[in-house]
């Protein structure tokens, strides 16, 4: 009979129940949140539902994050995909598979794009002083602003390559929630700093771009970027290899597969891994909530810095340039472009401004690499 009773006391306080923290039960609830906006809303839901998920395991079993031990002990699953991020491994597929699935030819055709992208990148440089006025040290600093860019790949690439590892989860997680709210962040800012005559202006329809054009443009811009700023090279040379694919037309089985089977495996791994960052113990401080206050600021400056600069291109081009596509100028693709064109339809459904969007959507996620690879040269990262 006493067998029978420690048998049980034994598996009774082996269950998760015993060993949950208050902090435990906040994050499943924090999970289960997210878990609704990515099913029930379908806010990004190929990157919330695995976050959520990872979120949601490792504050029920926190060995599934377990270390390697000293004695070599195998460490959780998670864990091992965690390395991956660590390692900048699949940040830089992710923008393989991006690269595969974008069409440049929008910013090909309209190359004043890129000035909209680089304005939508002030958000990254603000929220860096505002962190560094919050206490953060400089390398602390520069990983959180990149959130700015909504480009979770390139904030988990900034904070591995800084050392910032103590941060990622916070950083990870901040990122791409913001990417996934874009739609409701960004149209009360484009409202706010435009008029209803300057929603209803439409653009001239974009010149045609030759392939010669489509193929020399990824080989271009990775000599031309990556010579000034090396460091740059698993995220931009990852981007335009996965484009030169989709646009050469002679590799079709790598970019199918490039923009299909491996983006989606490597989402899995990334999605899971971030979310199993958020244990309690490392997510719910001081420091997560500035950074999620710090992420959302620097969100909302680079939203509103590629509006102002919009309108600016449309006084100097005499109102041809909806500044509605400045706000494109973040790097969540596509997301942000389909914003600016909804924004845009509400004021006149006849308005398509999805392809001119795309042009700054483009040059933000390059714009946010060559941020992050700044701040690799400032700090003297390699």
């Amino acid at each position: 009979m006493q067998y029978i009773l420690t048998t049980l006391d034994n598996l009774i306080h082996q269950t998760a129940f015993f060993n949950l923290t208050g902090g435990n039960l906040i994050m499943i609830a924090v999970a289960c949140i997210f878990l609704y906006l990515a099913i029930a809303k379908q806010y990004e839901p190929l990157l919330l539902t695995p976050i959520a998920f990872g979120m949601l395991l490792v504050n029920i079993y926190p060995d599934i994050m377990a270390p390697i031990g000293e004695d070599g002990t195998a460490g959780g699953l998670l864990y091992y995909f965690y390395l991956l991020d660590e390692w900048a491994i699949l940040p830089s597929l992710i923008f393989m598979g991006v690269g595969a699935m974008t069409d440049f030819g929008p910013l090909i055709a309209n190359p004043k794009s890129f000035l909209l992208g680089a304005a939508a990148q002030f958000g990254i440089f603000a929220a860096y002083f505002g962190a560094i006025a919050l206490g953060f040290n400089d390398k602390a600093a520069a990983a959180v602003s990149i959130i700015g860019g909504a480009d979770g790949p390139t904030s988990i690439f900034l904070a591995s390559k800084l050392g910032q590892t103590a941060l990622l989860g916070p950083i990870a997680v901040a990122a791409y929630s913001y990417m996934s709210l874009v739609p409701i962040i960004q149209p009360p800012i484009m409202k706010l700093l435009t008029t209803e005559k300057e929603r209803k202006i439409k653009m001239a329809q974009l010149r045609p771009v030759s392939k010669l054009e489509k193929i020399l443009f990824p080989i271009i811009v990775t000599i031309v970027v990556c010579m000034i700023l090396p460091t740059t090279a698993p995220l931009v040379g990852m981007l335009m290899l996965g484009n030169l694919f989709r646009e050469s037309g002679v590799v079709r089985q790598l970019q199918e597969t490039a923009s299909n089977a491996l983006m989606y495996i490597v989402v899995i791994l990334l999605g899971t891994s971030v979310g199993a960052t958020t244990s309690a113990e490392a997510f719910l401080n001081w420091d997560t909530i500035k950074i999620v206050i710090l992420g959302l600021v620097a969100f909302a400056f680079g939203t509103a810095a590629g509006v102002l600069f919009g309108k600016l291109m449309c006084v100097a081009t005499k109102g041809k340039v909806n500044p509605l596509i400045g706000s494109a100028g973040v790097s969540a693709v596509p997301m942000a472009a389909r914003v600016s064109q909804k924004v845009g339809a509400e004021e006149d459904p006849t308005n398509f401004l999805l392809m001119h969007a795309m042009g700054p959507n483009v040059a933000g996620v390059i714009g946010t690499a060559v941020a992050a690879g700044t701040f690799m040269a400032i700090f003297g990262v390699f």
